[in-house]
Order: C-alpha cells, then sequence, then structure tokens
C-alpha cells in the first residue's frame, strides 16, 4: 500500500501538518492551487509573553485574476530578518534554541526566496530533516492534473501508485468520495484531535502556533508529542 497526501504548502507549519507528511509515503504539495488571502499560506503564529503573534510573509497579489500560489512573489527581503528577530526575542530562553538556530538561522538570514512556495518548501524540508522524516515531498506541477476537484486529487493518486489518499478533514466539505471509490482509490480522513500538551514558554498553553514551538523547547524529544513522527534513528 502507498499512502499520498495532497496539500498546499504554508509557511511554517503546525506540528499536525508534519504529522501527516509522516503519516504517508508521498506528499504532494498542492501548490497550483489559487493563493488565498489571510490564510497559512504566507502565515503563521509564533508563542509570545502576550499570547500568539502572527509572523507574516510579504507576497505581491496582482489583481483580482487567478493567481497560482506557486506563482505568488515575496515582497522584499525585509521579513526575513524581522522574523528572525521575533523568533530570538520569544525563544532564546528555550532548551533547545541553540540547536535548532543552528541549522535554521542560516535559512533566514543568509538564504533568499523569490517565490513564497520555495521558501515554505525549503523550510519544510529543513524541519523534515531534524525530525528525521523520510517521505518524498514532490510538487504538483510535477504531473498532470486533471479537470474537478476530486478528480484531479484522485488522478494524482493514481499517477504516483497511490492507493490510499489521506486527506485533512476539512476537505469533507468538497471531496467526492464516490471518485476515489471508481478510481480504486481508499480514501482515509486525517484526525488531528487529542495531541498531547508540552512544556511552552509565557503562560497557558497553546496548540495551533507553529511547530518551531515544539522544536524550541524540545528538540529531537518532540516526535514524543506527535503521533506519526517516530524517534530519529541512531
Amino acid at each position: 500500500m502507498k499512502k499520498v497526501a495532497i496539500v498546499q504548502s504554508n509557511y511554517i507549519p503546525w506540528k499536525g501538518y508534519f504529522d501527516m507528511i509522516a503519516a504517508v509515503d508521498e506528499f504532494i504539495l498542492y501548490d497550483d492551487m489559487q493563493y488565498t488571502r489571510r490564510d497559512w499560506r504566507n502565515r503563521n503564529q509564533i508563542k509570545t509573553p502576550q499570547g500568539a503573534q502572527w509572523l507574516t510573509v510579504p507576497v505581491i497579489v496582482k489583481g483580482r485574476y487567478f493567481q497560482k500560489i506557486r506563482d505568488t512573489e515575496i515582497d522584499g527581503d525585509d521579513w526575513s530578518s524581522a522574523h528572525w528577530k521575533s523568533l530570538v526575542q520569544n525563544y532564546k530562553r528555550a532548551p533547545y534554541f541553540g540547536e535548532i538556530s543552528a541549522w535554521l538561522e542560516p535559512i533566514y538570514l543568509e538564504e533568499k526566496f523569490k517565490y513564497l512556495s520555495k521558501l515554505n518548501r525549503r523550510l519544510i524540508e529543513a524541519v523534515c530533516l531534524y525530525l528525521d522524516i523520510k517521505t518524498v515531498i514532490t510538487n504538483s506541477w510535477d504531473y498532470e492534473l486533471a479537470e474537478g476537484k476530486s478528480e484531479r486529487l484522485a488522478d494524482l493518486c493514481r499517477q504516483v501508485a497511490g492507493t490510499r489518499y489521506i486527506s485533512g478533514p476539512a476537505a469533507k466539505d468538497y471531496i467526492d468520495e464516490d471518485v476515489f471509490r471508481e478510481m480504486g482509490v481508499d480514501l482515509r480522513w486525517f484526525d488531528y484531535e487529542g495531541y498531547p500538551e508540552y512544556r511552552q514558554l509565557w503562560g497557558d498553553f497553546i496548540h495551533g502556533v507553529s511547530v518551531l514551538d515544539l522544536l524550541f523547547n524540545h528538540g529531537k524529544e518532540s516526535y514524543s508529542y506527535m503521533r506519526y513522527v517516530t524517534p530519529p534513528k541512531v
């Protein structure tokens, strides 16, 4: 059985995003979809003494026509140093700040990105490497794209020889389960409920922040607070 997930790229996603990556054999970044404002594509939250705080990557949105995520350009370079400064200010006291910053800081301060998709993929892959997640990550534009929402997803599974499609629960609003059944793809829903709390800085626990919060606080032991990420092999 080959398990596949197809999801738009997010900026420094939360732990559940990486659990989904770890739960499948191939994770397809679905950045041929339309870029949406005020979404997770270009922003996420970290924890601060004042509560959750947004870190937003500025992007160029060209009018009202259909703009793919993969074609969305980052607006300027100043954001990266500002984001890193926020991470330092709020996590420098975390137990694993030094260990994580050793590979994360150069991405923010030394690397340059023109497109949001490339930035997101770079950070996603860096986190996967640290957590020893070996799932194959590809782009939707590596394949032919069929017409129809459900048809396109099911056909992508077939193109990569996937037999089971793992979908986030929010997609229940639009996915046609019959399409997957007719194409011979087993559709399953991912469950994000029941994550345990972990040691955090700054007051009451908050679940939905970036995975960086978990990494800064727990390092390689982060797998203990996730479901499908397994202990790194020594």
